[in-house]
Protein backbone atom coordinates (compact mmCIF):
# COMPACT_ATOMS: atom_id res chain seq x y z
CA UNK A 1 0.00 0.00 0.00
CA UNK A 2 1.21 3.51 -0.87
CA UNK A 3 2.43 6.02 1.88
CA UNK A 4 0.49 8.85 2.04
CA UNK A 5 2.12 12.26 1.31
CA UNK A 6 4.04 13.90 4.02
CA UNK A 7 4.01 17.50 4.84
CA UNK A 8 7.71 18.08 3.84
CA UNK A 9 7.16 16.19 0.51
CA UNK A 10 3.80 18.23 -0.25
CA UNK A 11 6.18 21.63 0.91
CA UNK A 12 8.71 20.22 -1.18
CA UNK A 13 6.76 19.82 -4.20
CA UNK A 14 5.56 23.62 -4.00
CA UNK A 15 8.51 25.09 -3.47
CA UNK A 16 9.42 22.84 -7.20
CA UNK A 17 6.35 24.56 -8.35
CA UNK A 18 6.68 27.90 -7.85
CA UNK A 19 10.93 27.61 -8.75
CA UNK A 20 9.83 26.06 -12.50
CA UNK A 21 7.04 29.17 -12.58
CA UNK A 22 9.66 31.24 -12.03
CA UNK A 23 12.06 29.85 -14.17
CA UNK A 24 9.26 29.52 -16.88
CA UNK A 25 8.23 32.75 -16.98
CA UNK A 26 11.88 34.37 -16.82
CA UNK A 27 12.78 32.16 -19.30
CA UNK A 28 9.52 32.98 -21.72
CA UNK A 29 10.05 36.99 -21.20
CA UNK A 30 13.90 36.88 -22.09
CA UNK A 31 12.50 35.36 -25.28
CA UNK A 32 9.60 37.64 -25.65
CA UNK A 33 11.82 40.60 -24.29
CA UNK A 34 14.41 40.11 -27.06
CA UNK A 35 12.44 40.73 -29.53
CA UNK A 36 10.96 43.89 -27.85
CA UNK A 37 14.56 45.62 -27.75
CA UNK A 38 15.27 44.46 -31.44
CA UNK A 39 17.67 42.08 -30.26
CA UNK A 40 20.32 45.23 -29.12
CA UNK A 41 22.61 44.11 -26.31
CA UNK A 42 21.72 40.84 -25.93
CA UNK A 43 23.87 39.75 -23.23
CA UNK A 44 23.14 43.18 -21.58
CA UNK A 45 19.60 42.94 -21.79
CA UNK A 46 19.68 39.47 -20.32
CA UNK A 47 21.36 40.33 -17.39
CA UNK A 48 19.29 43.09 -16.56
CA UNK A 49 16.51 40.59 -16.36
CA UNK A 50 18.36 38.75 -14.18
CA UNK A 51 19.01 42.02 -11.74
CA UNK A 52 15.55 43.15 -12.16
CA UNK A 53 14.06 39.44 -11.09
CA UNK A 54 16.03 39.34 -8.13
CA UNK A 55 15.20 42.39 -6.84
CA UNK A 56 11.16 41.49 -7.19
CA UNK A 57 11.64 38.59 -5.63
CA UNK A 58 13.65 40.53 -2.52
CA UNK A 59 11.19 42.63 -2.51
CA UNK A 60 8.59 39.94 -2.08
CA UNK A 61 11.07 38.41 0.86
CA UNK A 62 11.07 41.24 2.65
CA UNK A 63 8.73 44.30 2.00
CA UNK A 64 5.78 42.47 1.07
CA UNK A 65 6.71 39.93 3.87
CA UNK A 66 6.05 42.50 6.32
CA UNK A 67 3.05 43.54 4.43
CA UNK A 68 1.17 40.80 4.94
CA UNK A 69 2.79 39.65 8.53
CA UNK A 70 0.25 41.49 10.48
CA UNK A 71 -2.42 38.99 8.57
CA UNK A 72 -0.21 35.89 9.24
CA UNK A 73 0.79 37.02 12.74
CA UNK A 74 -2.94 37.70 13.82
CA UNK A 75 -4.18 34.15 12.06
CA UNK A 76 -6.19 35.79 9.69
CA UNK A 77 -4.32 34.19 6.53
CA UNK A 78 -2.06 31.87 6.02
CA UNK A 79 1.10 31.65 4.02
CA UNK A 80 -0.56 30.66 0.90
CA UNK A 81 -3.64 33.10 1.37
CA UNK A 82 -1.03 35.77 1.80
CA UNK A 83 0.38 34.82 -1.80
CA UNK A 84 -2.54 34.91 -3.38
CA UNK A 85 -3.73 38.06 -2.09
CA UNK A 86 -0.24 39.51 -3.02
CA UNK A 87 -0.46 38.46 -6.08
CA UNK A 88 -4.09 39.78 -7.25
CA UNK A 89 -3.94 42.94 -5.16
CA UNK A 90 -0.19 43.88 -5.19
CA UNK A 91 -0.04 43.37 -9.08
CA UNK A 92 -3.20 45.52 -9.45
CA UNK A 93 -1.64 48.51 -7.09
CA UNK A 94 1.38 48.81 -9.43
CA UNK A 95 0.22 48.77 -12.46
CA UNK A 96 -2.91 51.00 -11.88
CA UNK A 97 -1.74 53.37 -9.03
CA UNK A 98 2.14 53.34 -9.33
CA UNK A 99 3.07 55.36 -11.78
CA UNK A 100 3.63 58.64 -10.27
CA UNK A 101 6.26 56.89 -7.87
CA UNK A 102 7.95 55.57 -10.96
CA UNK A 103 8.61 58.99 -12.02
CA UNK A 104 9.99 60.28 -8.84
CA UNK A 105 12.08 57.11 -8.83
CA UNK A 106 13.08 57.91 -12.00
CA UNK A 107 13.63 61.27 -13.13
CA UNK A 108 13.26 62.51 -9.22
CA UNK A 109 16.42 61.51 -7.98
CA UNK A 110 19.17 61.73 -10.43
CA UNK A 111 19.48 65.19 -12.57
CA UNK A 112 20.53 63.25 -15.66
CA UNK A 113 21.04 67.09 -17.19
CA UNK A 114 23.72 67.96 -14.97
CA UNK A 115 26.12 66.48 -17.27
CA UNK A 116 25.90 64.26 -20.77
CA UNK A 117 25.06 60.94 -19.88
CA UNK A 118 25.86 58.05 -22.28
CA UNK A 119 22.07 55.92 -22.62
CA UNK A 120 24.60 52.80 -22.03
CA UNK A 121 25.73 54.44 -18.96
CA UNK A 122 22.36 55.50 -17.46
CA UNK A 123 21.62 51.61 -18.15
CA UNK A 124 24.64 50.33 -15.77
CA UNK A 125 23.46 53.31 -13.05
CA UNK A 126 19.99 51.47 -13.24
CA UNK A 127 21.45 47.80 -13.16
CA UNK A 128 24.03 48.67 -10.48
CA UNK A 129 21.10 49.83 -8.35
CA UNK A 130 18.94 46.84 -9.09
CA UNK A 131 21.96 44.13 -7.56
CA UNK A 132 22.86 46.27 -4.79
CA UNK A 133 19.45 47.05 -3.27
CA UNK A 134 18.87 43.34 -3.72
CA UNK A 135 22.02 42.23 -2.39
CA UNK A 136 20.79 44.46 0.62
CA UNK A 137 17.59 43.56 0.89
CA UNK A 138 18.44 39.78 0.75
CA UNK A 139 21.02 39.94 3.42
CA UNK A 140 18.34 42.11 5.85
CA UNK A 141 15.56 39.40 4.82
CA UNK A 142 17.85 36.41 6.21
CA UNK A 143 18.10 38.56 9.41
CA UNK A 144 14.54 38.79 9.99
CA UNK A 145 14.84 42.98 9.29
CA UNK A 146 12.14 44.19 8.04
CA UNK A 147 14.02 47.32 5.92
CA UNK A 148 12.66 50.14 2.89
CA UNK A 149 13.21 49.08 -0.49
CA UNK A 150 12.34 52.44 -1.16
CA UNK A 151 15.75 53.20 1.02
CA UNK A 152 17.66 50.77 -1.09
CA UNK A 153 16.54 51.35 -4.12
CA UNK A 154 17.58 54.98 -4.05
CA UNK A 155 20.24 54.11 -2.06
CA UNK A 156 21.49 52.33 -4.99
CA UNK A 157 20.81 55.18 -7.39
CA UNK A 158 22.53 58.05 -5.43
CA UNK A 159 25.79 55.72 -5.33
CA UNK A 160 26.02 54.45 -8.99
CA UNK A 161 25.15 58.06 -10.32
CA UNK A 162 27.78 59.89 -7.69
CA UNK A 163 30.24 57.05 -9.02
CA UNK A 164 29.77 58.23 -12.49
CA UNK A 165 29.80 61.79 -12.18
CA UNK A 166 33.22 61.23 -10.36
CA UNK A 167 34.38 59.49 -12.88
CA UNK A 168 33.17 61.61 -15.53
CA UNK A 169 34.16 65.33 -14.06
CA UNK A 170 35.77 64.74 -10.54
CA UNK A 171 33.76 65.25 -6.84
CA UNK A 172 32.06 68.17 -7.30
CA UNK A 173 30.14 66.66 -10.73
CA UNK A 174 29.20 63.43 -8.75
CA UNK A 175 27.62 65.35 -6.45
CA UNK A 176 25.90 67.42 -8.60
CA UNK A 177 24.21 64.45 -10.49
CA UNK A 178 21.87 63.97 -7.38
CA UNK A 179 19.08 65.88 -6.65
CA UNK A 180 19.82 66.42 -2.98
CA UNK A 181 16.78 68.69 -2.33
CA UNK A 182 14.67 65.47 -3.13
CA UNK A 183 16.52 63.49 -1.22
CA UNK A 184 16.14 65.61 1.50
CA UNK A 185 12.29 65.73 0.71
CA UNK A 186 12.18 61.67 0.75
CA UNK A 187 14.40 61.82 4.20
CA UNK A 188 11.84 63.78 6.04
CA UNK A 189 9.27 61.68 4.86
CA UNK A 190 11.13 58.54 6.01
CA UNK A 191 11.21 60.31 9.34
CA UNK A 192 7.37 61.55 9.69
CA UNK A 193 5.60 58.34 7.68
CA UNK A 194 6.34 56.00 10.96
CA UNK A 195 5.50 58.97 13.51
CA UNK A 196 2.02 59.75 11.21
CA UNK A 197 1.18 55.70 11.24
CA UNK A 198 1.70 54.91 14.76
CA UNK A 199 -0.20 57.72 15.55
CA UNK A 200 -3.20 56.79 13.60
CA UNK A 201 -3.00 53.23 14.43
CA UNK A 202 -2.62 54.54 18.66
CA UNK A 203 -5.62 56.77 18.44
CA UNK A 204 -7.25 54.16 16.07
CA UNK A 205 -6.69 50.81 18.05
CA UNK A 206 -7.24 52.76 21.59
CA UNK A 207 -10.57 53.77 20.54
CA UNK A 208 -11.30 50.12 19.27
CA UNK A 209 -9.42 48.62 22.39
CA UNK A 210 -11.60 50.67 24.89
CA UNK A 211 -15.18 50.55 22.92
CA UNK A 212 -14.47 46.51 21.76
CA UNK A 213 -11.92 44.84 23.05
CA UNK A 214 -11.88 45.95 26.91
CA UNK A 215 -15.63 46.12 27.16
CA UNK A 216 -16.11 42.81 25.74
CA UNK A 217 -13.58 41.61 28.27
CA UNK A 218 -15.72 43.23 31.24
CA UNK A 219 -18.61 41.26 29.74
CA UNK A 220 -17.02 37.94 29.85
CA UNK A 221 -15.44 38.74 33.23
CA UNK A 222 -19.15 39.17 34.69
CA UNK A 223 -20.51 36.13 32.70
CA UNK A 224 -17.80 33.93 34.44
CA UNK A 225 -19.01 35.27 37.78
CA UNK A 226 -22.25 34.99 37.38
CA UNK A 227 -21.19 31.17 36.46
CA UNK A 228 -19.18 31.18 39.19
CA UNK A 229 -22.20 32.74 41.40
CA UNK A 230 -24.69 29.90 40.03
CA UNK A 231 -22.41 27.27 40.76
CA UNK A 232 -21.49 28.36 44.48
CA UNK A 233 -25.55 28.53 44.90
CA UNK A 234 -25.97 25.46 43.69
CA UNK A 235 -23.63 23.87 46.19
CA UNK A 236 -24.74 25.96 49.19
CA UNK A 237 -28.26 24.47 48.41
CA UNK A 238 -26.83 20.80 48.30
CA UNK A 239 -25.47 21.49 51.53
CA UNK A 240 -28.26 23.20 52.98
CA UNK A 241 -30.41 20.06 51.57
CA UNK A 242 -28.35 17.77 53.24
CA UNK A 243 -28.98 19.01 56.31
CA UNK A 244 -32.81 18.72 56.75
CA UNK A 245 -35.22 16.50 58.19
CA UNK A 246 -36.81 13.84 55.83
CA UNK A 247 -40.11 15.66 56.31
CA UNK A 248 -38.33 18.88 55.28
CA UNK A 249 -36.53 17.47 52.37
CA UNK A 250 -40.00 16.14 51.07
CA UNK A 251 -41.64 19.27 50.96
CA UNK A 252 -38.53 20.90 49.45
CA UNK A 253 -38.43 18.55 46.68
CA UNK A 254 -42.17 18.48 46.19
CA UNK A 255 -41.60 22.59 45.72
CA UNK A 256 -38.62 22.03 43.18
CA UNK A 257 -40.47 19.71 41.29
CA UNK A 258 -42.97 22.58 40.66
CA UNK A 259 -41.02 24.88 40.05
CA UNK A 260 -38.74 23.23 37.72
CA UNK A 261 -41.57 23.19 35.65
CA UNK A 262 -42.28 27.09 36.13
CA UNK A 263 -38.53 27.46 35.18
CA UNK A 264 -38.38 25.39 31.82
CA UNK A 265 -41.21 27.50 30.46
CA UNK A 266 -38.88 30.80 30.10
CA UNK A 267 -42.49 32.99 29.71
CA UNK A 268 -44.10 31.83 32.84
CA UNK A 269 -40.93 31.92 35.03
CA UNK A 270 -41.14 35.47 34.84
CA UNK A 271 -44.59 36.09 35.77
CA UNK A 272 -45.45 32.97 38.12
CA UNK A 273 -44.54 33.07 41.77
CA UNK A 274 -41.46 29.97 42.53
CA UNK A 275 -41.99 28.47 45.40
CA UNK A 276 -37.91 27.15 46.23
CA UNK A 277 -35.20 28.86 47.34
CA UNK A 278 -33.06 27.23 45.10
CA UNK A 279 -35.04 28.33 42.03
CA UNK A 280 -36.10 31.61 43.11
CA UNK A 281 -31.96 32.57 43.56
CA UNK A 282 -31.60 30.47 40.01
CA UNK A 283 -34.13 33.03 38.45
CA UNK A 284 -32.58 35.93 40.21
CA UNK A 285 -28.70 35.24 38.91
CA UNK A 286 -30.70 34.73 35.17
CA UNK A 287 -32.48 37.80 35.76
CA UNK A 288 -29.03 40.17 36.32
CA UNK A 289 -27.65 37.87 33.24
CA UNK A 290 -30.30 38.74 30.78
CA UNK A 291 -29.81 42.96 31.82
CA UNK A 292 -26.01 42.12 30.61
CA UNK A 293 -25.87 43.56 26.94
CA UNK A 294 -23.11 41.03 25.55
CA UNK A 295 -23.08 41.47 21.96
CA UNK A 296 -23.29 45.49 21.94
CA UNK A 297 -19.92 46.18 20.99
CA UNK A 298 -20.10 43.86 18.11
CA UNK A 299 -23.60 45.26 17.23
CA UNK A 300 -22.97 49.27 17.62
CA UNK A 301 -19.25 49.37 16.97
CA UNK A 302 -17.58 47.16 14.92
CA UNK A 303 -20.46 47.45 12.27
CA UNK A 304 -19.20 51.27 12.41
CA UNK A 305 -15.81 50.57 12.98
CA UNK A 306 -15.68 48.49 9.41
CA UNK A 307 -17.96 50.89 7.47
CA UNK A 308 -15.03 54.03 8.07
CA UNK A 309 -12.29 51.08 7.29
CA UNK A 310 -14.11 50.16 4.26
CA UNK A 311 -15.11 54.05 3.21
CA UNK A 312 -10.98 54.94 3.81
CA UNK A 313 -10.48 52.17 1.61
CA UNK A 314 -13.14 52.85 -1.29
CA UNK A 315 -11.97 56.44 -1.22
CA UNK A 316 -7.97 55.53 -1.98
CA UNK A 317 -9.27 53.52 -4.85
CA UNK A 318 -11.57 56.27 -6.18
CA UNK A 319 -9.46 59.16 -5.82
CA UNK A 320 -6.14 57.70 -6.50
CA UNK A 321 -6.37 54.14 -7.79
CA UNK A 322 -8.69 53.73 -10.43
CA UNK A 323 -7.81 57.85 -11.45
CA UNK A 324 -6.41 56.50 -14.17
CA UNK A 325 -9.17 54.57 -15.37
CA UNK A 326 -10.68 57.92 -16.55
CA UNK A 327 -14.27 56.85 -15.30
CA UNK A 328 -15.38 60.31 -16.03
CA UNK A 329 -16.76 60.49 -11.78
CA UNK A 330 -16.72 63.83 -10.49
CA UNK A 331 -16.03 64.33 -7.14
CA UNK A 332 -19.28 64.23 -6.18
CA UNK A 333 -19.82 61.19 -7.61
CA UNK A 334 -17.00 59.39 -6.03
CA UNK A 335 -18.02 60.81 -2.21
CA UNK A 336 -21.69 59.59 -3.20
CA UNK A 337 -20.15 56.05 -3.84
CA UNK A 338 -18.07 56.20 -1.19
CA UNK A 339 -21.21 57.01 1.07
CA UNK A 340 -23.03 53.95 -0.62
CA UNK A 341 -20.35 51.50 -0.01
CA UNK A 342 -20.12 52.60 3.56
CA UNK A 343 -23.85 51.73 4.55
CA UNK A 344 -23.60 48.42 2.46
CA UNK A 345 -20.61 47.21 4.75
CA UNK A 346 -22.51 48.70 7.88
CA UNK A 347 -25.30 46.50 6.83
CA UNK A 348 -23.68 43.56 6.05
CA UNK A 349 -21.40 43.55 9.11
CA UNK A 350 -24.39 44.27 11.67
CA UNK A 351 -26.57 41.48 9.92
CA UNK A 352 -23.41 38.92 10.09
CA UNK A 353 -22.77 39.67 13.79
CA UNK A 354 -26.71 38.96 14.65
CA UNK A 355 -25.70 35.52 13.13
CA UNK A 356 -23.08 35.18 15.58
CA UNK A 357 -25.23 35.93 19.26
CA UNK A 358 -25.28 32.50 19.94
CA UNK A 359 -21.42 31.97 19.89
CA UNK A 360 -18.61 32.62 21.89
CA UNK A 361 -17.84 36.00 22.20
CA UNK A 362 -14.25 36.19 22.28
CA UNK A 363 -14.71 34.12 19.24
CA UNK A 364 -17.14 36.22 17.64
CA UNK A 365 -15.09 39.14 17.75
CA UNK A 366 -12.06 37.44 16.24
CA UNK A 367 -14.13 35.89 13.44
CA UNK A 368 -15.70 39.28 12.76
CA UNK A 369 -12.37 41.18 12.82
CA UNK A 370 -10.62 38.30 10.73
CA UNK A 371 -13.34 39.00 7.77
CA UNK A 372 -12.22 42.63 8.29
CA UNK A 373 -8.83 42.55 7.99
CA UNK A 374 -9.05 40.45 5.31
CA UNK A 375 -10.12 43.97 3.29
CA UNK A 376 -7.26 45.68 5.00
CA UNK A 377 -4.85 43.55 4.15
CA UNK A 378 -6.21 43.55 -0.04
CA UNK A 379 -6.23 47.44 0.11
CA UNK A 380 -2.93 47.35 2.05
CA UNK A 381 -1.62 44.86 -0.77
CA UNK A 382 -2.98 47.30 -3.13
CA UNK A 383 -1.35 50.35 -1.76
CA UNK A 384 1.93 48.53 -1.43
CA UNK A 385 1.65 47.68 -4.71
CA UNK A 386 1.25 50.93 -5.89
CA UNK A 387 4.66 52.21 -3.97
CA UNK A 388 6.88 50.01 -3.97
CA UNK A 389 6.98 47.31 -6.92
CA UNK A 390 7.57 50.14 -9.05
CA UNK A 391 11.27 50.15 -6.82
CA UNK A 392 11.87 47.17 -9.17
CA UNK A 393 9.96 47.71 -11.94
CA UNK A 394 10.60 51.41 -12.76
CA UNK A 395 14.47 50.83 -12.97
CA UNK A 396 14.24 48.06 -15.21
CA UNK A 397 11.41 49.95 -17.26
CA UNK A 398 13.84 52.32 -18.04
CA UNK A 399 16.93 49.97 -18.42
CA UNK A 400 14.85 48.53 -21.28
CA UNK A 401 13.50 51.19 -23.05
CA UNK A 402 17.25 52.31 -23.39
CA UNK A 403 18.23 49.29 -24.93
CA UNK A 404 15.27 49.25 -27.12
CA UNK A 405 15.63 52.84 -28.12
CA UNK A 406 18.99 53.78 -27.64
CA UNK A 407 17.92 56.74 -26.21
CA UNK A 408 16.93 58.27 -22.36
CA UNK A 409 13.18 58.93 -22.65
CA UNK A 410 11.38 61.10 -20.22
CA UNK A 411 9.18 58.04 -19.65
CA UNK A 412 9.21 54.02 -20.29
CA UNK A 413 5.91 51.85 -21.02
CA UNK A 414 5.77 48.54 -18.86
CA UNK A 415 4.03 46.22 -20.72
CA UNK A 416 2.04 43.71 -18.79
CA UNK A 417 4.40 40.77 -19.70
CA UNK A 418 6.67 42.75 -16.97
CA UNK A 419 4.50 43.16 -14.82
CA UNK A 420 3.58 39.46 -14.64
CA UNK A 421 7.24 38.47 -14.32
CA UNK A 422 7.98 40.80 -11.47
CA UNK A 423 4.82 39.80 -9.70
CA UNK A 424 5.56 36.02 -9.80
CA UNK A 425 9.28 36.66 -8.69
CA UNK A 426 7.54 39.10 -5.80
CA UNK A 427 5.36 36.16 -4.94
CA UNK A 428 8.04 33.61 -5.27
CA UNK A 429 10.52 35.68 -3.26
CA UNK A 430 7.31 35.85 -0.30
CA UNK A 431 7.29 32.23 -0.58
CA UNK A 432 11.13 31.07 -0.05
CA UNK A 433 12.31 33.55 2.32
CA UNK A 434 9.43 35.74 3.52
CA UNK A 435 9.20 33.49 6.90
CA UNK A 436 11.56 35.66 9.10
CA UNK A 437 10.18 39.02 8.38
CA UNK A 438 6.57 37.93 8.45
CA UNK A 439 7.50 36.29 11.75
CA UNK A 440 9.46 39.49 12.95
CA UNK A 441 6.56 41.95 12.06
CA UNK A 442 3.55 39.60 12.75
CA UNK A 443 4.23 38.33 15.81
CA UNK A 444 7.93 39.61 17.64
CA UNK A 445 6.89 43.25 17.49
CA UNK A 446 3.63 43.52 19.25
CA UNK A 447 1.26 40.44 19.93
CA UNK A 448 -1.32 40.50 16.93
CA UNK A 449 -5.01 39.69 17.25
CA UNK A 450 -7.24 40.74 14.21
CA UNK A 451 -8.80 43.91 15.45
CA UNK A 452 -4.80 45.19 16.04
CA UNK A 453 -4.01 43.76 12.70
CA UNK A 454 -6.58 45.34 11.27
CA UNK A 455 -5.92 48.47 12.24
CA UNK A 456 -2.22 48.37 11.55
CA UNK A 457 -3.31 47.65 7.80
CA UNK A 458 -5.56 50.13 7.57
CA UNK A 459 -3.36 53.17 9.17
CA UNK A 460 -0.61 52.23 7.09
CA UNK A 461 -2.61 51.51 3.81
CA UNK A 462 -3.92 55.11 4.50
CA UNK A 463 -0.56 56.80 4.99
CA UNK A 464 1.15 55.04 1.80
CA UNK A 465 -2.16 55.58 -0.33
CA UNK A 466 -1.79 59.53 0.35
CA UNK A 467 2.11 59.36 -0.24
CA UNK A 468 1.66 57.66 -3.45
CA UNK A 469 -1.04 60.42 -4.40
CA UNK A 470 1.62 62.97 -3.73
CA UNK A 471 3.95 60.75 -5.89
CA UNK A 472 6.31 60.75 -2.77
CA UNK A 473 8.32 57.10 -2.35
CA UNK A 474 7.47 57.16 1.32
CA UNK A 475 8.68 53.40 3.15
CA UNK A 476 6.01 51.26 3.47
CA UNK A 477 7.85 49.05 5.59
CA UNK A 478 8.48 52.73 8.17
CA UNK A 479 4.78 52.87 8.64
CA UNK A 480 3.87 49.60 9.12
CA UNK A 481 6.41 48.68 11.63
CA UNK A 482 5.24 52.52 13.30
CA UNK A 483 1.46 51.26 13.26
CA UNK A 484 2.82 47.91 15.07
CA UNK A 485 4.23 49.25 17.44
CA UNK A 486 1.35 52.26 18.01
CA UNK A 487 -0.10 49.27 18.57
CA UNK A 488 2.07 47.41 21.00
CA UNK A 489 1.94 51.11 23.15
CA UNK A 490 -1.79 50.98 23.48
CA UNK A 491 -1.41 47.09 25.07
CA UNK A 492 2.27 48.22 26.51
CA UNK A 493 3.90 44.95 24.68
CA UNK A 494 5.47 46.82 22.59
CA UNK A 495 8.98 44.93 21.55
CA UNK A 496 11.74 47.87 21.94
CA UNK A 497 14.65 46.04 22.30
CA UNK A 498 13.85 44.57 18.72
CA UNK A 499 13.62 47.79 17.92
CA UNK A 500 17.15 48.40 17.94
CA UNK A 501 18.80 45.97 15.00
CA UNK A 502 15.89 47.31 13.10
CA UNK A 503 16.75 50.86 13.83
CA UNK A 504 20.19 50.23 12.71
CA UNK A 505 19.24 48.55 9.52
CA UNK A 506 17.23 51.61 8.62
CA UNK A 507 20.26 53.84 9.13
CA UNK A 508 22.31 51.80 7.17
CA UNK A 509 20.29 50.65 4.33
CA UNK A 510 20.80 53.68 1.61
CA UNK A 511 24.27 53.99 2.27
CA UNK A 512 24.96 50.45 2.64
CA UNK A 513 23.19 50.15 -0.57
CA UNK A 514 25.20 53.24 -2.16
CA UNK A 515 28.48 51.36 -1.62
CA UNK A 516 26.93 48.42 -3.06
CA UNK A 517 26.03 49.90 -6.31
CA UNK A 518 29.21 51.71 -6.56
CA UNK A 519 30.79 47.87 -6.50
CA UNK A 520 28.60 46.69 -9.37
CA UNK A 521 28.78 50.21 -11.29
CA UNK A 522 32.67 49.77 -11.66
CA UNK A 523 32.33 45.95 -12.30
CA UNK A 524 29.98 46.51 -14.87
CA UNK A 525 32.27 49.08 -16.69
CA UNK A 526 35.00 46.66 -16.21
CA UNK A 527 32.82 43.55 -18.02
CA UNK A 528 31.06 45.71 -20.87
Amino acid sequence: MASAATPATGLTRVNYAFAALLIGMVGYFIFWGMGYTNGNHPTLFVLATLFGVFMAFNIGGNDVANSFGTSVGAGTLTIPQALAVAAVFEVSGAVIAGGEVTKTIRQGIVDMDALHIEPMQFVFVMMSALLAAALWLLFATKKGWPVSTTHAIIGGIVGSSVCLGFLMGGADTGMALVKWNKIGEIAMSWVLSPLLGGLMAYVLFGQIKKHVLDYNQRIETRLKELKQEKKAHKERHKLSFDTMSEAQKIDAASAMARDAQIYADADASEDMDLESDYYKGLREIETRKSEIDTYKALHQWVPLISSVGGMMIAAMLLFKGLQNLHLGLSTLHNFLIIGMIGALIWMATFIYAKTLKRKDLAKSTFLMFSWMQVFTAAGFAFSHGANDIANAIGPFAAIMDVIRTGEIGTSAPIPPVVMITFGIALITGLWFIGKEVIQTVGTNLAEMHPASGFTAELSAASVVMLASLMGLPVSSTHILVGSVLGIGLVNRNANWALMKPIGLAWVVTLPSAAVLSVLVFLGLRAVF
